[in-house]
């Protein structure tokens, strides 16, 4: 199965140094001092637990978007210079603060950027699958010339669930060549139905058109 069929997101990176906020903060005039310092840190994780790419997932923010976009633009590009990484992703959501600094960052550094993890779950529950392809098409203009990934809550919380036409849409993605992805949240939610939508994911990315 190839990297694009079924993204997984492997590093959260809000979750596992949560500090990270304060340095961006900290440092709006050295995004070098940023890169250096978390960019170690991470070389670290990367290489012990035997990753390839990390998944930029800040949703608070202290730091203004043009900080923001230099800081994690500096970190994406000093961590796939070295090696370290070979993809990028960002997790992005309807928010007009997190899409301001998201779309700050696609902006100067969207070149680096491979996947655009929208979570496409946090709108409504209950959307219908023609509010969720207008969805896709506004969201694939905001990140224009990006891989924007589909999306789904394993809980049916948010958004299209499932069960309620998201493999529809799929699809209808799929034939028109538009189907980077799928993003799922989460694991942990997912296990307790035995990751039935995950293999339904794959079986239908495997499909060649």
């Amino acid at each position: 199965m190839e990297l694009s069929k079924l993204f997984v997101t492997l590093l959260l990176l809000q979750s596992l140094i949560p500090s990270h906020s304060s340095s961006i903060q900290a440092a709006p005039t050295n995004s070098n001092l940023f890169r250096e310092y978390i960019g170690a840190e991470f070389n670290n994780i990367i290489h012990q637990y035997n990753l390839d790419g990390i998944d930029i997932d800040y949703e608070h923010f202290k730091a203004d978007p043009d900080t923001f976009a230099e800081c994690i633009g500096q970190l994406i590009t000093t961590l796939k210079r070295n090696g370290v990484i070979s993809f990028a992703s960002i997790a992005p959501f309807d928010d007009d603060q997190v899409q301001s600094h998201y779309q700050a960052l696609w902006k100067k550094y969207g070149h680096l950027i491979d996947y655009v993890n929208f979570q496409f779950y946090a709108y409504d529950q209950g959307t219908t699958v023609s509010q969720f392809m207008n969805y896709f098409k506004i969201q694939s203009s905001n990140y224009n010339g990006g891989k924007v990934l589909v999306s789904f809550i394993s809980d049916g919380s948010g958004g299209l669930a499932p069960n309620d036409g998201f493999f529809t849409a799929c699809n209808r993605l799929k034939s028109q060549k538009q189907l980077h992805g799928i993003f799922v949240w989460s694991a942990d939610d997912s296990k307790a139905n035995g990751f039935r939508y995950e293999k339904q994911s794959q079986a239908l990315l495997a499909i060649h058109h």
